[in-house]
């Protein structure tokens, strides 16, 4: 035991003054017992170097003297090189946690109460919304203006001296043909559009490395008919002069449009003889399916098919397939309109009659004339029969073998 300890100092408190605690120790109470401590060993210089102050630089700052009794360390104004302390790494954020998923939007199921409950009231809107059209189209024959407008446009207009009169043979088959083909590409065209796993693929010989579904080999080559069909019947339009019965001749087409359709709307039908002249809305709907639909279906299907040529770069950027798929699908749409409304007005119209027209080629050129036979009617039902028939057959098990003999078929 020692009788006093022996006083280590501190850092000066102010700049240049003495280290801190100046004077002596005061003595340890009275009941206290001091222990005398070992002498510390010395510590590594690392770490000693580690804890010590840098110098600043106006004066020297000491540190604790290394030595009981000593002098603050450093001895003799010698400064070390200061180390710096190991920086404490900083603490690393977690990595977020991954968003909850989002559930899918599961389309509503219908009972079937509720189906037959939402049909019922979409045909009874349905309903409402017809009666309140003819009841807004006969409202406008209580006006004078519009009375006088009828009678000044009565929904068509003469045709030139040297347009022919009747319907031809040929015109009523191409006819027939057209509708075959046309409800197969619709057909087709949808079951590509919903298609995910084909049932078999067909490939050129020689290349199979270009596959396509089978589904959308019977689509395209049901195209390539339609195409030859329609480039004939063009042809023979032009070489007859049928086409002044489709195409606007004069700009009274106009307003005689807009009156027969609204003598559509009232239910009471304009007096039309077909086998003479079609009214100017008629003229109107087979002047854009023939000159303006079908090219835009042509030309939006070839660039959708493989037929396309694939290294013509320039051509590509400047008619790009996206535009042809936005084009494609509307014009199908209205075509199935067209047809739609084309058979109801055919059978609402005078059935039999426009049927002979259109199917047998008989015809009279007196507007007030009905045909007192059913041949027109027959052959009608002959080609819906041949629409049936194609419709099923349009399948796997009978399109493979056809196609193969196109080129080769993997299923």
């Amino acid at each position: 035991m020692t009788d006093a300890p022996v006083l280590r100092r501190g850092l000066p408190r102010t700049r240049g003054g003495a280290p801190w605690p100046g004077g002596e120790l005061p003595p340890p109470p009275p009941e206290a017992r001091t222990v005398e401590a070992p002498a510390p060993s010395p510590a590594p210089v690392v770490a000693v170097a580690a804890q010590r102050p840098r110098a600043s630089v106006d004066g020297l700052r000491r540190g604790l003297p290394r030595t009981p009794g000593g002098e603050p360390w450093p001895v003799g104004g010698e400064v070390l090189p200061a180390v710096e302390p190991t920086p404490t790494p900083e603490p690393v954020a977690p990595p977020p946690a991954p968003a909850p998923p989002v559930p899918a939007t599961v389309s509503p199921r219908f009972t079937r109460a509720q189906r037959i409950r939402l049909t019922v009231a979409a045909a009874v809107a349905a309903v409402v919304l017809a009666a309140l059209v003819v009841l807004a189209a006969r409202g406008l024959y209580t006006f004078e203006g519009f009375r006088d407008f009828v009678a000044t446009y009565p929904g068509e207009y003469e045709l030139p001296a040297a347009a022919p009169v009747g319907i031809p043979a040929w015109l009523g088959w191409q006819h027939a043909f057209n509708a075959f083909l046309i409800v197969l590409i619709i057909r087709s065209g949808l079951q590509v559009r919903r298609e995910r796993r084909p049932a078999a693929h067909w490939s050129r010989r020689g290349n199979p490395s270009r596959r396509i579904s089978i589904t959308l080999w019977f689509h395209q080559s049901l195209d390539v008919l339609w195409l030859a069909n329609g480039a004939l019947f063009l042809v023979l339009l032009f070489a007859t002069g049928q086409w002044m019965r489709i195409v606007p001749t004069s700009w009274e087409v106009f307003p005689n449009a807009l009156s027969a359709g609204v003598q559509y709307l009232t239910l009471d039908w304009p007096t039309e003889n077909g086998w003479v002249n079609y009214n100017a809305l008629q003229q109107l709907a087979y002047f854009t399916t023939v000159f303006v639909a079908a090219p835009l279906a042509a030309a939006t299907g070839i660039r959708m098919s493989g037929v396309w040529p694939s290294r013509a770069m320039r051509l590509s950027r400047a008619y790009p397939v996206e535009w042809a798929r936005r084009v494609h699908f509307p014009v199908m749409l209205y075509f199935t309109g067209f047809i739609v409304v084309h058979v109801i007005l055919v059978l609402a119209t005078g059935a039999l009659r426009n049927l002979n027209h259109m199917y047998a080629a008989q015809g009279s050129t007196d507007p007030t004339a009905f045909a007192d036979n059913w041949v027109g009617l027959g052959m009608f039902a002959l080609s819906l029969i041949v629409i049936a028939a194609g419709l099923a057959a349009a399948r796997p098990a009978v399109l493979v073998p056809i196609a193969r003999l196109f080129g080769t078929v993997s299923r």
